[in-house]
């Protein structure tokens, strides 16, 4: 009797685990976000890239800034 109600217990178990989805969901964000994260590592470098570029203009604002103030 004691190993059939464990039997049952662990079917039910079993059929709750397979059906969840929440886990899943969980992944599927972490992807995106690991694949988003990728993207904007992809733009910001790399040569004639968008950070090079953010460089350069940061980098005159502060000389212009440095010539302004003496």
């Amino acid at each position: 009797m004691l190993t059939l109600l464990k039997g049952e217990i662990m079917r039910s178990s079993i059929k709750r685990f397979l059906h969840d989805e929440e886990g899943a969901t969980a992944i599927e964000y972490g992807i995106i976000a690991g694949l988003i994260s990728i993207a904007i590592v992809t733009v910001l470098s790399g040569n004639g890239s968008v950070g090079d570029k953010l460089s350069t203009v940061f980098s005159t604002i502060a000389n212009k800034l440095a010539a302004i103030t003496g």
